[in-house]
């Protein structure tokens, strides 16, 4: 018991909602501004929620790269809300999850390449049998690149100014 009370007080629930905040966000760029057909979660929910052409965009220009700059914030700041209150753990994972959104970002430019790492399996489980088709439909955009980086920034500052005094 006392271990589970131990782990509950490194949960950094600001962090946990500031990131939630940022999905829910995205998710609005996802149902306002962007074709359904173009968006996995909207068409393969089996009741219409797309928004698309019903409200005016949004997000304008920047929503095209919004997606971009808030899955690498807010994953950072959900992954560090939960597992790490040191800050050499938030470099860590800010940098994992640099370099994982901007491999996936440059597999769309090389999908070729990124369809050959893609395994077969994943085409039996649900979300991930969609990967085949981002690295085919998707588009490279250095915008994006700037996007991820400018997210990640964001969020080691979010990060140090809710660390609460703890770690290092």
């Amino acid at each position: 018991m006392s271990n589970l009370n131990s782990f509950s007080r490194e949960i950094n629930i600001r962090q946990i909602l500031i990131g939630v905040l940022g999905l829910l966000i995205g998710t609005l760029v996802y149902l306002v501004d962007r074709p359904p057909d173009q968006t996995y979660f909207v068409y393969r929910i089996p009741f219409h929620i797309s928004l698309f052409k019903t409200l005016p965009n949004l997000f304008g220009h920047i929503g095209k790269s919004l997606p971009s700059f808030i899955h690498v914030f807010s994953f950072i700041l959900l992954t560090t809300g939960i597992i790490s209150s040191r800050k050499k753990g938030f470099i860590i994972v800010c940098s994992g999850w640099f370099i994982i959104d901007c491999v996936f970002e440059i597999g769309q430019k090389f999908h070729s390449l990124a369809l050959k790492t893609v395994p077969s399996w994943f085409s039996s489980i649900p979300i991930l049998e969609n990967t085949r088709n981002y690295f085919i439909h998707g588009t490279f955009d250095f915008n994006d690149l700037a996007a991820i980086s400018v997210g990640t920034i964001a969020a080691y500052f979010v990060m140090l100014s809710t660390v609460k005094g703890r770690g290092e």
